[in-house]
């Protein structure tokens, strides 16, 4: 008996190993944002205007994305990128990059500085798309993957982009879910497609309707088919699975300055290697508490320094920030991560709580860049799929959130998703 439970304790120490050794040494190709070098940081791929914007261009409208990344190996690399189209799904959509790009498939990333002023050496690598010479020809998902010394099995990221055209009108309304006591938890999406002059030869089997929160993709709804067919309009209602939990306003920190203590900030320190340590307060359970709106930015995060008056990009250090919340006793079929962008949105071992049995709550760390961030808990449970807010933040019909409705459409004879419209809507904002 002793010999099998040795075995068993060896097969999970392997496994959890391997486990999280694929979040970073992992070259098998994700088609979602993720990062397979230890040494890359604060990756980001927004549109150019404004850093919190999403990673999506209407096609041919002369706006670009940028993306940009830190290599804490503080050296010059050579990193190049490529594209691949996808499906609706995030899965290849087989296209040659030829059938998507006019110009050159491949660029080189030749913008690069040296961080300056920081305890943590860093190189700062950005580059913008489209380019002169690289035009994308066709509306859809897009994975923007980069890797190093020309060789593409030595990936370093890969990020998700969309590029639309406007062949529909979506016209839509959000309100309270109505029913027990989902009224006062929920937000319900009715939506209608409007489609003169662009034919949907089969609507139940041609289009498929994708719906985000605040950007994630990790409670994303799909598979929402119409309720009213009409010869130049799509009635989408009195459907459940366009309805999400409200959540909450999400939780803050500022570290934009590592000399100044911020409303949220417990403690700052340097360790014995000098790296800063930033202590957050301890945050409450927002469970069963009332709703409170504060602004926020919906867990997106900003890379600013109040400390130098430079380049906030080269000049923002690096810091450990430490996460605690009380919680009685610890979960036994799940888990609880810090969530958001600052994450890029997924639950793994990097941003995942461990349970302090002393201080009888949940705690972890995260090295982040100076700047202001937003976060919130959540729970993923062994037998779910995607966090959940409940049993941290709480639900409530009145928070303050952003949502993407994007429409693609397969016509008959084609072999790719066109993303053919996209719709944003606010909570509060009619």
């Amino acid at each position: 008996m002793k010999f099998y439970y040795l075995i068993y304790l060896c097969f999970v120490f392997v496994s959890n190993t391997f486990a999280q050794a694929d979040y970073v040494n992992d070259n098998v190709m994700h088609y979602s944002d993720w990062t397979y070098q230890p040494s890359i940081l604060s990756v980001q791929l927004h549109e150019s205007s404004f850093d919190a914007n999403p990673a999506v261009l209407e096609l041919n409208s002369g706006n670009v994305l940028e993306l940009s990344f830190d290599d804490l190996d503080f050296d010059k690399k050579n990193y190049s990128l490529s594209f691949e189209h996808c499906t609706a799904n995030w899965e290849p959509s087989n296209l040659m990059p030829s059938e998507f790009i006019n110009g050159f498939f491949e660029a080189n990333i030749l913008n690069f500085s040296f961080s300056t002023n920081t305890i943590q050496k860093y190189t700062h690598y950005s580059i913008t798309f489209p380019q002169a010479n690289i035009n994308f020809t066709k509306s859809g998902n897009y994975i923007v993957y980069v890797y190093q010394d020309n060789d593409k099995e030595k990936l370093v990221l890969t990020k998700r982009f969309m590029i639309y055209e406007n062949k529909v009108t979506v016209l839509s309304t959000l309100n309270q879910a109505i029913g027990n006591d989902e009224q006062y938890e929920k937000q319900h999406i009715d939506f209608s497609l409007v489609n003169s002059g662009y034919e949907i030869t089969n609507p139940f089997t041609d289009l498929k309707i994708v719906m985000t929160q605040n950007n994630r993709w990790d409670n994303a709804i799909n598979d929402i088919k119409p309720t009213f067919v009409e010869p130049t309009k799509l009635t989408y209602s009195l459907d459940d699975k366009s309805t999400f939990n409200g959540g909450n306003e999400f939780r803050f920190f500022d570290t934009r300055s590592l000399r100044t203590y911020t409303e949220r900030v417990n403690l700052i320190y340097r360790d014995s290697v000098s790296k800063y340590h930033i202590e957050l307060k301890t945050d409450e359970l927002k469970t069963f508490k009332n709703y409170s709106f504060y602004n926020d930015i919906n867990g997106s995060y900003l890379i600013k320094n109040k400390d130098m008056v430079g380049n906030p990009d080269i000049e923002a250090d690096y810091a450990w920030v430490h996460f605690f919340f009380p919680y009685d006793n610890a979960q036994s079929e799940g888990n609880f991560y810090v969530l958001g962008k600052l994450t890029e949105w997924k639950t793994n071992h990097t941003n995942r709580l461990n349970y302090n049995y002393k201080k009888l709550g949940y705690e972890g760390k995260l090295y982040l860049k100076q700047g202001y961030y937003n976060y919130s808990y959540v729970f993923l449970s062994d037998h779910k799929k995607g966090g959940d807010q409940t049993l941290t933040e709480g639900n409530h019909w009145e928070t303050e959130n952003d949502y993407s409705i994007y429409v693609y459409h397969r016509q008959r004879g084609t072999y790719y998703d066109q993303l053919i419209a996209v719709k944003r809507l606010n909570s509060m904002r009619k």
